[in-house]
């Protein structure tokens, strides 16, 4: 069950890292706007809000890794630490925002918190 934990936990730093590309350096492009359903003006008028949240996405992303290399019992700690803000980020973002980031983003996070709780 740990490989599991440690390969979910993946996924989800990386599926952070790709949203941190999208919101930084993709929004007033194809991916970005095919992210936001922006048209080119709203993109551009949005793209600072869109990197700051990129950003957030970075320090989770980063977190997780940290806890992916850390040694226990820290690493098992920030692992934990850091699903629960993603959880809690992806629930606000979608009652907030848009209902998909419950799907995309804080269930990623809850099934990997699941399998990092179980694996312990």
């Amino acid at each position: 069950m740990t490989v599991i934990a440690q390969v979910l936990v993946g996924l989800v730093a990386a599926l952070h890292a790709w949203i941190l590309v999208l919101e930084m350096f993709l929004w007033e492009r194809g991916p970005g706007r095919s992210l936001s359903g922006f048209d080119p003006a709203m993109a551009r008028a949005t793209a600072p809000l869109a990197a700051n949240q990129g950003l957030y996405n970075g320090f989770l992303a980063a977190g997780l890794v940290w806890g992916l290399v850390a040694a226990d019992p820290t690493g098992h700690r920030v692992q934990v630490f850091f699903l629960i803000c993603v959880v809690v980020a992806g629930v606000y973002g979608s009652l907030t925002a848009n209902r998909r980031i419950l799907f995309a983003q804080a269930l990623p996070g809850a099934v990997a918190l699941a399998a990092v709780l179980a694996a312990r």
